[in-house]
């Protein structure tokens, strides 16, 4: 048997490539939309990519199992479970409770096993002829290193109200049937730490169901369904606004994009004209370099593991952008925002070009430090916006601040007063930025980024 863990940092997702090397034929399960990563792991290994499986719809990334279709000729097979308001709707091949997936010596074994969504399923694998014992289990966003998927996106991302009850109520089911397993077999799942598919995930790849029986804090409540259920929903993550067009396309039928697009290098005409059109501008330098020097009106969404996240919570569908990259960023940056599906990039300047092009006008900040904080604290005119997530509040803030979470302070600038001088924080610094760059943008001058954060207020 053949194996390989394709993981994605910048989503937390993981995708795996299993192939029979005696038929020379391989499955891709739960692919992410760059295939090509896929099929040079199939050319160097001298397999045909012939079955693409997924575990559910997934709300965090756009799938890649009909662009490596089209590519590659292989048959999907897609999970016909959960009721009508749950199916595809494009050609596939139709999974049940109980099906088998056969690939030459490799067989999956198809388990539905709810609770994150109504039609997950998981994937059961034995190795035949090497042993008759199931080896290994694909569970998605099921079960996870440490923890379960929740089941409050539906209601929580998409607006279907009381759902997230009885995704509790399938979850705790559908982890009695995974407690039966044996405790030998491998647990393979869709995700890892970052994801907010889950709030509390491990950072280690793989686990096995014994593990997780004894570690798993999900699995030690079965003897308790309300218990259970209560903890489950209590202080999951805020989910990203772009969750529900995700559901949205890797349902129904889309545009396919097969290759990874090239993106233009903007002269100075072109990008006075994107100005002059109103497109957003997004700056991926470091808030360190964005700070030295900064375009009035972009917003700083750095380059890091969740710049897709944080752009999903900011962008619409079909409006253009362009990025403030260096030119060896821009690929990795396409790739990363294709995951997600925003494919409209008007094009890039590098910071280069922005301070040819812009000279003086550009702008520049000094982040403020708790001295400072504490000083107008003093002072008793300032509001300090705290942009952390409601849970992370709650274990703690800095007194007298106002909670607005970063992902949806586009939606709330009517809770800022423009009359009074602004402090952002967060925890240490990274979405202070992309506040205090958003806050600018929408004409609020006078806010300070005390880029420290609760983790420097709090420290002694």
């Amino acid at each position: 048997m053949f194996f390989e863990l394709v993981y994605d940092k910048s989503l937390a997702q993981a995708s795996y490539v299993i192939g029979c090397q005696a038929g020379g034929v391989a499955a891709v399960i739960d692919p992410k939309r760059d295939v090509d990563t896929y099929l040079e792991i199939a050319r160097a290994n001298n397999m045909k990519i012939t079955h693409v499986l997924e575990t559910h719809i997934h709300a965090d990334f756009l799938s890649g199992s009909r662009e490596l279709a089209k590519l590659t000729g292989a048959q999907m097979y897609l999970s016909d479970m959960g009721d009508k308001d749950w199916k595809y709707e494009f050609p596939h091949n139709k999974l049940k409770e109980g099906d088998h997936v056969k690939l030459g010596n490799l067989d999956f074994e198809v388990l539905h096993t709810p609770g994150h969504t109504p039609e997950s399923i998981s994937f059961l694998l034995t190795d035949n002829p090497a042993t008759r014992e199931p080896v290994m289990l694909f569970t998605g966003d099921f079960v996870f290193v440490g923890d379960v998927g929740r089941p409050d996106l539906l209601e929580q991302a998409a607006g279907l109200k009381g759902t997230q009850d009885i995704g509790a109520a399938q979850m705790y089911d559908s982890l009695k049937t995974f407690n039966k397993l044996q405790d030998f077999i491998q647990v393979w799942p869709g995700h890892g730490a970052g994801s907010a598919c889950g709030k509390s995930l491990g950072a280690v790849p793989v686990s096995t169901v014994g593990y997780e029986k004894i570690r798993n804090w999900a699995l030690q409540l079965l003897a308790d369904k309300a218990a259970f259920s209560k903890e489950l929903l209590a202080d999951q993550p805020e989910p990203p606004r772009y969750f529900a067009m995700m559901k949205k396309l890797n349902k129904v039928d889309r545009k396919l994009l097969t290759e990874v697009p090239k993106i233009e290098n903007l002269n100075q005409k072109a990008f006075e004209n994107a100005k002059k059109r109103g497109l957003k501008i997004i700056d991926v330098r470091t808030p360190e370099a964005f700070s030295k020097g900064f375009l009035k009106g972009s917003l700083n969404i750095p380059n890091t593991n969740t710049f897709s996240t944080w752009m999903g919570w900011y962008m619409d569908y079909d409006e253009f952008f362009v990025l403030i990259a260096e030119e060896n960023e821009v690929e990795e940056l396409t790739r990363k925002l294709m995951r997600i599906g925003l494919d409209n990039i008007q094009g890039y300047i590098t910071p280069g070009q922005l301070a040819d092009i812009e000279g003086k006008a550009l702008e520049h900040y000094q982040a403020i430090d708790k001295k400072e904080v504490k000083q107008q604290l003093e002072k008793g005119t300032v509001q300090v916006i705290d942009v952390r997530g409601a849970s992370e509040y709650k274990k703690g803030h800095i007194e007298g601040a106002k909670n607005l979470f970063v992902g949806k302070l586009d939606q709330n600038l009517d809770k800022v007063s423009r009359d009074k001088p602004v402090i952002v924080h967060c925890q240490s610094g990274g979405r202070a930025a992309i506040a205090y760059s958003l806050l600018r943008a929408n004409g609020f001058d006078n806010v300070s980024n005390y880029a420290g954060g609760w983790e420097d207020w709090s420290s002694n």
